[in-house]
């Protein structure tokens, strides 16, 4: 998706601001309404950014490799749940191969979590959502992390 110079500036605002609300953005573009903040974003960036646990407005790390370019060291913080931490800590990096949501339900298992399979597939969609996780289609769909580990802050939402 090729991005207009207005939308590249303002993906650059999301980029600096994370996570942030939508009226701190429409402050910031001189609009009307939250609501008009929220039509823009969905019609114009809705590739590069997502909206956290606490509705905050937060970039895609593609986003922010587009915003701060290839070499960017910008650490991406992210509020998940602790199952959602537990995967990050044992599904593959961004240059393994990709695991099955069984793979990654055994993985936690070799680690103390004992978690059913829906559990494990939400959590795993939920990091893809947030770009920290890829979709890899296979026969199954697998996954892997987006970003290495030590480009990533995270912290624990209350549950």
């Amino acid at each position: 998706m090729t991005l207009s110079e207005e939308a590249r500036e303002r993906l650059g605002d999301i980029v600096e601001l994370q996570p942030t609300k939508n009226g701190e953005l429409q402050e910031r573009w001189d609009m009307d309404s939250g609501s008009e903040v929220h039509q823009y974003l969905e019609a114009e960036l809705k590739e590069y950014y997502y909206r956290n646990d606490n509705s905050l407005i937060c970039a895609t790390p593609e986003a922010t490799t587009l915003i701060d370019g290839e070499d960017s060291e910008r650490i991406q913080t992210v509020t998940v749940t602790s199952l959602q931490q537990a995967v990050v800590d044992v599904i593959a990096g961004p240059d393994e191969e990709s695991q099955s949501v069984v793979a990654v339900l055994h993985a936690l298992r070799e680690v103390g979590e004992d978690r059913d399979t829906d559990d494990v597939r939400s959590a795993l969609r939920s990091l893809a959502d947030k770009g920290i996780v890829e979709t890899v289609e296979k026969t199954v769909p697998t996954f892997r992390l987006a970003v290495p580990r030590d480009e990533l802050d995270i912290e624990l939402s209350e549950e």
